[in-house]
């Protein structure tokens, strides 16, 4: 785990305050995990329960401190109702031998049922803080094996963006590092539930499926050449599928907007309620085409979001070269779906 300056973080809660300089050593561990807005592509393979989706990480992200007590008897967390994060932080002091709690702190500045894998970012910054309590690194399929006994989770555990299948809990392709995008998105309103959404949403039928393995296998080449005009395509395109499963109020007008803005696609949550503008990210994120966009879509909803993704360099790529297990990008949907 990457270590963190403690005293850059500003932490409510007063169980925590008193401790947080003895980060670093066992009994207190912190956890970082990135939020996704929604996903670059999301569908089914051909074949049995190959849903996944293409991860869009954002810079923001959920915290996770974890103070060890092993006088405890279970694990106290911080805001409550984190249940699943407290199941997470159990099992993985249980994976490592010990019967005991401690108390959990959670701070994100990820919104909660937007389909910006709020949950997911949670859970898996639970479990790097737990782990770092104890000055261990939980293995990655420990970590997979956790989280698939409690939702359907995002990819978020990886650095960049991964094409992950969410209802099984399983990595498909680790992807080149994604150039940095400027999204500007607005909320229709309401929350979903990840879990009872992958209940609903299950069928999709074998042409769409076709279509999105040709998605897929295009998304794949715009990430090796760099391509965000295809990226914002396929992002569209996506988008414009999943209105036949979760619509979204205003995504004509959002389209009309992303038509006469030069934007390079529309990205949505597919799970969630919020729709958003892909632009090539500036120094000048506030220049006049921008400032354009953001009057008309105010007209839409007054609340409009401003999020950058999150810039991996090349090193993504080079642990791609290096993976002796690295997928080859199937050639065809047929292939994919196997």
């Amino acid at each position: 785990m990457t270590p963190v300056n403690a005293m850059t973080l500003e932490f409510r809660q007063p169980f925590i305050h008193s401790d947080l300089r003895s980060i670093g050593r066992e009994g207190i561990g912190i956890g970082k995990a990135h939020g996704t807005f929604g996903e670059l592509l999301q569908g089914a393979l051909p074949g049995l329960d190959n849903n996944f989706l293409l991860t869009l990480p954002i810079e923001d992200h959920s915290w996770a401190v974890f103070h060890l007590d092993r006088n405890a008897s279970r694990v106290e967390v911080s805001p409550a109702g984190k249940w699943k994060s407290v199941k997470l932080a159990q099992q993985v002091l249980a994976y490592f031998g010990l019967n005991c709690g401690g108390k959990l702190l959670i701070e994100t500045t990820l919104p909660e049922g937007k389909g910006m894998a709020s949950s997911s970012a949670d859970l898996v910054a639970t479990a790097h803080a737990v782990a770092g309590a104890l000055n261990r690194q939980l293995p990655t399929h420990a970590m997979l094996k956790f989280l698939r006994a409690i939702e359907p989770t995002d990819g978020v555990m990886y650095p960049g963006s991964v094409v992950f299948f969410h209802r099984k809990v399983q990595l498909g392709w680790k992807l080149c590092g994604l150039p940095d995008l400027y999204i500007v998105a607005l909320d229709e309103g309401g929350q979903v539930d990840t879990i009872e959404f992958n209940e609903k949403h299950r069928f999709i039928g074998a042409d769409e499926a076709a279509e999105y393995a040709d998605l897929l296998q295009r998304s794949i080449a715009a990430f090796e050449s760099r391509n965000l005009e295809e990226l914002g395509l396929i992002a569209t395109r996506s988008a414009v599928m999943n209105q036949r499963r979760h619509p979204k109020k205003l995504f004509d007008e959002m389209q009309r907007i992303a038509k006469s803005s030069g934007a390079l696609g529309i990205v949505v949550t597919h799970s969630g309620p919020c729709i958003g503008l892909m632009f090539r990210a500036t120094r000048n994120d506030s220049a006049a085409p921008i400032r354009d966009v953001i009057d008309a879509m105010k007209c839409l909803c007054p609340d409009i979001m401003h999020l950058r993704t999150v810039h991996h360099p090349d090193d993504v790529l080079s642990w791609l070269n290096g993976h002796r297990n690295r997928p080859e990008a199937p050639r065809t949907g047929e292939e994919m779906g196997r």
